[in-house]
């Protein structure tokens, strides 16, 4: 008999794949592309939670419509799996919506701006864009512990003192959106993460967590897919 119950599982759609600037796994010593996040959308509870806009906004506009036939309006939640440039380009595209942030990282960020902007000899152009950066970072709100119903904070510092993923859980599975904690499935595989990590020990850390418990992952800069460890690897 089909089930009674009509709560659904939270879903998840990758809106848009993310890309590195270089890939060191890739052999690349330089950069050779712009850097944009991985966006994810989940669904749960009638609660629209998108993750790291980080295409322009006129692109990822096109791109939600494109991917979840819905407009940027709709999202009731913006999260940042940390406050770098790459995983907020398309952020000015959601007015109406709260964006948030793991509260470490919203300290930190704020301290690294302000420490920058005590630099007397900062150029005016790069001085207005850390005012601008300032600005933006007033704007997010530290979030809950719970984000909605079956999407919950998980922190995986170490690339920033405050990167968060958000931890999707449903009956079958477990989904982690993981940020720069896992930035691609290549450094999954080969047990690396990103050489200019603030913290390595504890990225490497962070990447085992996501290991240790995660059945399916959405990385930093790169595709959803299948923990490995699923598979008996």
């Amino acid at each position: 008999m089909p089930s009674t119950n009509t709560t659904r599982a939270p879903r998840v759609d990758i809106i848009s794949i993310g890309t590195l600037s270089r890939n060191l796994i890739w052999g690349e010593q330089q950069p050779v592309r712009t850097p944009h996040a991985t966006t994810t959308l989940i669904r749960s509870a009638g609660r629209h939670i998108l993750v790291d806009p980080g295409l322009p906004a006129s692109v990822l506009n096109a791109r939600i419509f494109e991917r979840a036939g819905i407009a940027p309006d709709v999202i009731d939640f913006v999260f940042l799996t940390n406050f770098r440039a790459a995983h907020r380009g398309g952020l000015a595209l959601f007015s109406s919506a709260k964006i948030l942030i793991h509260e470490q990282e919203q300290t930190f960020a704020r301290s690294q701006i302000e420490r920058l902007l005590d630099d007397a000899e900062l150029e005016d152009v790069q001085r207005k864009q850390l005012e601008y950066e300032l600005r933006l970072l007033g704007q997010t709100t530290a979030a809950d512990d719970k984000v909605a119903e079956g999407v919950d904070l998980f922190p995986l510092f170490g690339f920033t003192p405050g990167t968060c993923g958000l931890f999707v859980t449903s009956p079958l599975s477990s989904t982690m959106i993981a940020g720069d904690a896992v930035p691609s499935l290549d450094h999954f595989l080969a047990g690396q993460v990103l050489p200019e990590s603030h913290d390595l020990n504890q990225a490497q850390e962070s990447l085992r967590e996501v290991y240790e418990i995660a059945d399916v992952i959405v990385p930093g800069h790169d595709n959803i897919f299948v923990n490995p460890r699923m598979q008996g690897a």
